[in-house]
């Protein structure tokens, strides 16, 4: 039976109304938790934890390769894709085989990317019980330039690898900028070799205390942040916990949840144009088109928020498995058309060489399990979720990718980001910004800080003068 317009109209103003009188019922005051240092390692902790900061060197020793080896070369026939499917229904099991596997096993040089994940200086030292394993980047030939620390966060599925294009464009001086960076890439815990916690509860805001005593314990009291996926609520959980310490947030994943952004979407729905340029109507409408666009694309998360000890099982035993699961994503988080193709479009943006050094970080130290329980220790019930509302009052930076997974008008970000000062839309790129668009992502960054510095600049200035 066909619901009659007016009818449409009506429910949609109940709906409004009964949102709007939830909305304004919320309570208003957000309490920001003291969170403790929690030891997440084994034992109970102590006071002679070692606290040095170690060399590290990342190693793929004879025994793992062979064993690798073996297990791609026992790869069984996949089940082929349906009839012009492309990757609609995931990871096409014959694109996988015949050329990530293949090259995986004749083509990938282990010797050679080893020496190439190794570029950078790395270092692993013990932060509440966890071997925090980063890479640390100084910049050279500095030439009186002032060196701002930046701390820089991956997602999943990514790892520090995604960062090895964009790290030198940042540590290089610039003629125009009197300032320069010095990166700080962590692993997180749990994920490439940095340790896993041993019991239940650390989530993405007890990552955030654990990123935030790594950087005292590398002497950084003031410092920037840039993250995406993962790193992005991270960091911006970070500026929320310690404002005194981070002087300005960048992500290319900046969202807004709660109550009031789902009512002022809706509400705007009925007059999208009051919110958006014509041309940009579709980002966010027909909500019935996005929410089952979000519906298809959200299953890994449901799962591994409930059960990631038993999705990690295939991709811990099988490099197939781990290869399929991770490139899914490197497709449709990259650009959503680029599942209809037969090859996923993975090689639009990446290299086979960059997409398996990132299959590396999880293979060598086995990390895709414990990685996966970032979901279900930030996503319950005894999380609270309260963070989902926490403001960020540092000054910070959106950089909006076209292809992105999310997208949040300028006027709902500024309901979490309060002092947002820059939001750039970029001209092309996706979710994994860092190793698609380095210079683009590089750009932005520069840009943010330099306005950040210059407001700085200017607010001492007036100080001064009284």
């Amino acid at each position: 039976m066909e619901i009659s317009p007016v009818l449409k109209v009506t429910a949609g103003l109940l709906m409004a109304a009964v949102m709007t009188i939830f909305y304004i019922n919320k309570p208003s005051t957000v309490v920001v938790p003291k969170l403790p240092n929690t030891w997440w390692g084994p034992g109970t902790g102590n006071l002679q934890a070692d606290k040095t900061v170690r060399q590290f060197e990342i190693l793929f020793t004879e025994a793992q390769v062979n064993d690798l080896k073996s297990r791609l070369k026992n790869t069984r026939d996949l089940a082929r894709p349906l009839e012009g499917t492309g990757w609609t229904y995931g990871t096409s099991g014959t694109f996988l085989k015949k050329n990530i596997v293949d090259y995986w096993l004749n083509k990938y040089d282990f010797k050679k990317r080893l020496a190439y994940l190794n570029k950078y200086d790395q270092f692993k030292t013990n932060i509440q019980g966890l071997d925090i394993h980063f890479i640390h980047v100084k910049p050279k030939n500095t030439q009186g330039k002032k060196v701002l620390p930046l701390l820089i966060l991956h997602g999943w599925p990514g790892s520090v690898r995604e960062f090895y294009e964009l790290i030198p464009m940042l540590t290089s001086p610039q003629a125009d900028h009197d300032f320069v960076f010095e990166v700080i890439a962590p692993s997180l815990p749990g994920f490439g070799f940095s340790s896993p916690a041993v019991r239940p509860g650390l989530g993405s805001k007890e990552m955030a205390v654990v990123m935030m005593n790594l950087m005292r314990r590398l002497g950084f009291d003031k410092f920037y942040t840039q993250g995406g996926d993962w790193g992005s609520i991270i960091v911006g959980q970070m500026a929320t916990l310690f404002p005194q310490h981070v002087l300005g947030i960048h992500s290319n994943f900046c969202g807004v949840l709660g109550f009031k952004t789902t009512l002022k979407t809706f509400l705007y729905s009925f007059f999208p144009s009051l919110l958006l340029p014509k041309e940009d109507h579709h980002l966010l409408y027909p909500m019935k088109k996005h929410f089952f666009s979000k519906l298809l694309e959200t299953g890994y998360l449901h799962i591994q928020a409930t059960k990631p000890d038993t999705v990690g099982i295939g991709p811990s035993d099988s490099p197939a498995s781990l290869a399929g699961y991770v490139l899914e994503k490197f497709s449709s988080a990259t650009n959503s058309a680029y599942k209809t193709r037969d090859d996923g479009g993975i090689y639009e943006k990446f290299t086979a060489d960059a997409l398996i050094d990132n299959l590396m970080m999880y293979w060598i130290p086995n990390s895709m399990t414990t990685a996966m329980r970032i979901y279900a220790e930030s996503f319950n019930l005894q999380s609270g979720l309260n963070e989902m509302y926490w403001p960020i009052l540092v000054p910070s930076a959106c950089a909006q990718f076209p292809n992105e997974l999310i997208f949040f008008p300028e006027e709902f970000l500024r309901d979490k980001f309060y002092n947002l000062i820059q939001v750039t839309r970029m001209p092309r790129g996706g979710h994994f910004a860092a190793l698609e668009e380095p210079k683009l992502l590089s750009d932005d960054v520069w840009k943010f800080v330099a306005a950040v510095q210059n407001s700085s600049k200017s607010a001492n200035a007036k100080k001064d003068e009284f």
